[in-house]
């Protein structure tokens, strides 16, 4: 019998995930759970520059190793983050965000949670070249089920993942009771559009909804609009809800630099390439007519209340 090597055993296993992700992209009715499909995913990531995952904010950023950035930053002052404030951020990918929001915002401490391991543990080693590892602390948990005691930070983030959560309301019940009185949440997130009036094209947004959820395996539970989720922030407690529509910032931006920009095309993954150079021939509003993103916020009541331009 032929010894195995190594390299034969890394090449098998890449060939055996590329075969896996081709399945859940072409296959119907084939989803993965998102510990499965971000661990398939590895180190693909959007950016030249980092490891970014998110869709960007194009409000002034002309490339996508802009854009990314300019999301987080968003984020962050939408949270008012400062040199007093513990973080909590959720689904943290490889920590880019973690680690810009060290460098521009100083935050006290960032406690970063994830379910995908691969993501976990490669973050870890680049907070450990960055010399941020005292700063940042990184572990495998999951949004609804946080391993963090009560009121332990001010301030609860989640990037474009918060889709993913089973539920998000089990979710902002956590985000809830980690946040210390007067603390803030801020979620960057994707959620269902408005049902269009024509009959048509209420059909290819409950469509493309449908196929989303299928293949990202968002719960039927996450399936929000503007005004439900709001609902679901107050029923959680929070006060001072708001959410804003941002994806005239998001959607076509993302989709024209696709188009544009070979390298970013490129960073896709091979399965995904067919499907989204077919989509490049439609314009945005019919590509991402189902979703709705927003930027919601909320404080949860108590405290000193919101401080310097908080939420």
């Amino acid at each position: 019998m032929a010894e195995t090597k190594p390299g034969d055993t890394r090449l098998q296993s890449s060939l055996w995930d590329a075969a896996r992700f081709a399945a859940w992209a072409y296959a119907p009715f084939q989803s993965l759970a998102a510990p499965e499909l971000y661990g398939l995913l590895a180190t693909r990531a959007f950016t030249a520059n980092g490891l970014y995952l998110n869709l960007g904010y194009w409000k002034t950023a002309r490339t996508i190793d802009e854009a990314c950035p300019a999301l987080a930053t968003l984020v962050a002052e939408a949270a008012a983050m400062g040199p007093n404030d513990d973080v909590v951020d959720v689904g943290l990918g490889f920590a880019d965000q973690d680690m810009l929001w060290i460098e521009r915002f100083a935050p006290r401490h960032i406690t970063g949670l994830n379910v995908t391991p691969v993501q976990v543990r490669l973050a870890r080693q680049r907070l450990q070249r960055r010399s941020m590892a005292d700063r940042i602390t990184l572990t495998e948990g999951s949004a609804t089920a946080m391993p963090l005691p009560d009121a332990c930070c001010d301030i609860v983030t989640a990037v474009e993942c918060a889709f993913h959560f089973h539920t998000r309301v089990d979710f902002l019940a956590e985000a809830f009771r980690v946040l210390r009185p007067g603390g803030r949440l801020v979620l960057a997130d994707v959620i269902r559009a408005a049902p269009e009036p024509d009959a048509l094209r209420r059909r290819v947004q409950n469509f493309t909804w449908s196929q989303f959820a299928q293949k990202f395996a968002v719960p039927a539970a996450n399936a929000d609009r503007r005004s439900a989720y709001a609902a679901k922030l107050n029923a959680a407690g929070f006060e001072t809800v708001d959410v804003t529509p941002i994806g005239e910032h998001v959607f076509p931006g993302w989709h024209r630099a696709l188009a544009q920009d070979a390298a970013l095309f490129a960073r896709l993954p091979p399965a995904g390439r067919l499907p989204y150079g077919l989509l490049l021939n439609f314009d945005a509003r019919t590509v991402y007519s189902a979703f709705d993103y927003v930027l919601a916020t909320a404080r949860k009541p108590g405290g000193k209340g919101a401080r310097d331009g908080a939420v």
